[in-house]
């Protein structure tokens, strides 16, 4: 049986947990398996669930919600406990505004009393610093917005349950077709998909997820220095999404000011050169952690670049950030994804993306 931890919310470019799983079973090595880029969290989870110490990181509040509240998750009293709290604690008199700007869309996003129920649990949720806030946080997350029409675990308007549409499409979208917010009562949502999740019982392992850009690995994670001998990772890919943009309502919930019009980085997942730059930095922020010899495994993809040169490249960037002599053991999988998310939900122009799998050995 799948465990109910794994789809505790729905998350953009995801490898499945059957992808670790098939590594975890061929490595040959036992120590602490880490993901540098560990979005929602399936390497570190799987990882626990097998018996195997293990850790990551993301810069992103969202991944490291999810991931965190998987890989170090509060008994299922301690989180009835907590949302038995938040509801008396909350004020129904209480008239919180909308963010500025973006009035028309929360207005049409939310209904007026689910709208005030989010609100009082985005500014009492101490999702940094308490694994049960955290964990009901993360649960918050993938109720936050869904398609509501087909079940009643979502707290907004229809929308996609992976990414958040921008404001203006979403009011043009629901007026055209007629959609109002349904009236949903978010302490009931949680209680019960806190009962669905906690069906199957979490992993007897716990692992630590830092909010952290990869480049710092090593430095936030002194406790495993010179033990990571497993590595199962898949680095953001080049020219395929703005991440923040797409998660910008989750973020919002999370603390951050509304936003979708977030401002570009520095490039380095859209201009080639910059790209390779920073993997190679992000594998050199892997080097204290680092044991003798370490199996890793990359899924990565472009639009732009095939196959040959992302080998030879990966190849580079790993002996060069890492200094270790770096052996290609497989040159594994390719997959054509011709179905992105971007062309699902944005109505673009079909186009696809090869995603290929690389196994390295670093002695």
């Amino acid at each position: 049986m799948r465990h109910r931890f794994h789809s505790i919310c729905p998350y953009f470019a995801m490898f499945p947990e059957t992808f670790v799983e098939k590594h975890l079973a061929t490595t040959q090595y036992n120590g602490v398996v880490f993901d540098p880029f560990c979005g929602r969290g399936t390497t570190v989870f799987e990882s626990l669930i097998r018996g195997r110490a293990a850790a990551g990181c993301d810069i992103h509040p969202v991944a490291a919600c999810i991931s965190g509240a998987k890989s170090d998750s509060p008994t299922m009293r301690d989180v009835s406990a907590r949302l038995d709290t938040l509801e008396e604690t909350f004020d129904v008199s209480v008239e919180p505004q909308y963010p500025h700007g973006l009035e028309t869309f929360f207005d049409a996003c939310f209904d007026w009393h689910t709208y005030k129920q989010i609100m009082h649990l985005r500014a009492q949720l101490a999702w940094q610093a308490h694994r049960t806030d955290r964990f009901i946080a993360a649960l918050c997350l993938g109720a936050l917005h869904g398609e509501s029409h087909r079940s009643p675990n979502y707290f907004s308007n229809r929308m996609p349950r992976t990414i958040s549409t921008k404001p203006a499409y979403s009011v043009r979208w629901w007026k055209k077709n007629g959609h109002v917010p349904p009236s949903r009562n978010v302490f009931a949502i949680l209680r019960h998909v806190n009962a669905y999740r906690f069906r199957t019982p979490p992993p007897s392992m716990q692992g630590r997820i830092v909010l952290s850009d990869a480049r710092r690995a090593g430095e936030q994670f002194p406790e495993i220095k010179g033990q990571v001998t497993d590595i199962i990772t898949s680095p953001p890919y080049l020219d395929t999404t703005n991440y923040r943009e797409d998660q910008w309502l989750r973020l919002w919930f999370l603390g951050e000011t509304a936003s979708s019009n977030q401002p570009h980085d520095d490039g380095r997942h859209y201009a080639v050169e910059r790209y390779w730059t920073f993997l190679q930095e992000a594998w050199k922020g892997l080097r204290p952690l680092l044991a003798d010899e370490v199996r890793m495994v990359v899924r990565i993809g472009s639009r732009k670049l095939k196959k040959p040169e992302m080998s030879q490249r990966l190849t580079e960037t790993l002996s060069e950030g890492t200094g270790r002599l770096v052996q290609l053991l497989d040159g594994g999988v390719t997959t054509l994804v011709k179905r992105t998310q971007a062309n699902t939900f944005r109505g673009s122009k079909a186009s696809s993306i090869e995603e290929h799998d690389f196994c390295f050995i670093l002695s």
